[in-house]
């Protein structure tokens, strides 16, 4: 068994890593430029949301306030009518990107910390590279990865935009396992 506290220098360089990594695909490459689309006639879209002073959160619509109201006539009647959206709303402004990156890197780190944790737990100092690779590699894309699956299952996000991102998930878990492989206690 190997405490977290030995593997601080792991979980950092795995996130410093991934976090490199996530900058190329995201921003680099035009891996990830077709998960969202341009809606028709955007402005006019935005003019008339803009009325309504919607505050920051999330939203469905139609929406019901209670499961049974799902059956009712007037709620299958709108859901046939459409549109059938979910919704994020944020708060107006410049577009800004350093608390988002903190916000990620700090998950990264998250992740790394529960990698390291049951990675150690499971394994002892002087454990293969392999060994290490294979366990700290599955632990991380677990936390990268599977989370995302069912916002296409139940909120109807593209299925080839989570393929992507579970794509990016074994990227990030397979980097984590190679720093962890790499600098594991001997």
């Amino acid at each position: 068994m190997v405490p977290v506290t030995s593997l601080w220098l792991p979980i950092l360089v795995a996130s410093v890593i991934v976090f490199v990594a996530s900058f190329i695909l995201h921003m680099v490459l035009p891996w990830h430029r077709s998960d969202y689309r341009r809606l028709p006639s955007e402005d006019e879209v935005m003019e008339s949301l803009r009325r309504f002073n919607i505050a920051p959160g999330d939203y469905a619509m139609p929406s019901v306030s209670e499961p049974k109201e799902m059956s009712s006539p007037a709620f299958i009647e709108k859901m046939k009518r459409g549109p059938v959206a979910f919704l994020t709303f944020r708060k107006p402004g410049p577009p800004t990107m350093a608390p988002s990156l903190a916000q990620w890197f700090v998950f990264t780190v998250v992740v790394g910390v529960f990698a390291a944790y049951l990675t150690g737990r499971a394994l002892g100092p002087g454990t293969t590279y392999l060994g290490v690779f294979r366990f700290a590699g599955t632990t991380a894309y677990l936390g990268y990865g599977l989370a995302m699956i069912p916002n296409s299952i139940w909120m109807g996000r593209q299925w080839s935009s989570t393929l992507r991102s579970q794509v990016d998930a074994l990227i990030y878990g397979l980097l984590t396992a190679g720093a962890f492989g790499w600098l594991w206690p001997r």
